[in-house]
């Protein structure tokens, strides 16, 4: 079970990961409410809305319990769906992942960014760019790139100013002990969006887990490239 992250979906964000695993597993891709398709009724998220969401879809799909990969506030849901569902996990999987919100930083970044959202559309896109990626990412895609992404109107979704909120309200704290799954945490050594010390607290948190950090990777830069976290996943939850 793959779980994307803010303003992503199971398609733009993980559309292109399904060969990794064909052949061998059966991928389920869940949209957090306000992504893809789905329709409710426009209430405010909480984490364990989305995690009993989560949990209908991995009783209903598959066949015993999920080897779960969860992505930025995916990796905050799928915490928190471990540590509550621990007969639903076989192992985890957890990508730019943080613990909790309620820091001065994580208040004032997501404070930002929910202000930039909605007001100016533009500035938003250019603040997203310049946090999500490492300076070498937003560089390599130079001018006309960069030009090309602010034209783009499918992107920020219009349910993606719910995630933001959630996003604030992210506290995971009390949940880690919880976690029994076996646990691999990988971290952006230049995340500016989600600062590598998410990871290391995750890391601290969950016993018996296992710590990767990639250097010079900001948050978003592993989507572009995807195979070193693909397959540091396969051999993951491949093993025996």
């Amino acid at each position: 079970m793959l779980v994307h992250g803010t303003g992503g979906s199971a398609d733009s964000l993980f559309g292109e990961f399904v060969p990794y695993f064909s052949g061998e597993r059966t991928v389920i891709r869940p949209n957090f409410s306000g992504s893809g398709r789905t329709t409710d009724g426009g209430d405010r998220l909480t984490t364990q809305m989305v995690v009993e969401q989560l949990a209908t879809v991995a009783r209903e799909a598959a066949d015993g319990p999920v080897d779960l990969l969860g992505f930025s506030l995916g990796a905050a849901v799928a915490t928190a769906f471990a540590a509550t569902h621990p007969e639903l996990v076989r192992r985890l999987v957890l990508v730019g992942g943080w613990v909790h919100s309620t820091g001065a930083r994580d208040q004032f970044y997501f404070s930002t960014l929910a202000k930039l959202f909605s007001g100016d559309r533009d500035l938003f896109k250019r603040f997203a760019q310049l946090t999500a990626y490492s300076p070498a990412a937003v560089e390599s895609a130079g001018p006309q790139g960069l030009a090309d992404y602010l034209r783009q109107d499918q992107w920020p979704p219009l349910g993606m100013g719910r995630q933001i909120d959630l996003c604030a309200r992210v506290d995971n704290r009390s949940l880690l002990a919880d976690v029994t799954a076996p646990t691999l945490v990988i971290g952006m050594a230049e995340d500016q969006m989600v600062p590598v010390d998410g990871s290391l607290q995750l890391h601290a948190g969950i016993t018996g887990s296992q710590l990767i950090e990639l250097p010079g990777q900001g948050h978003m830069d592993w989507v572009a490239a995807p195979t070193p976290v693909m397959e540091l996943t396969r051999a993951f939850i491949n093993a025996k």
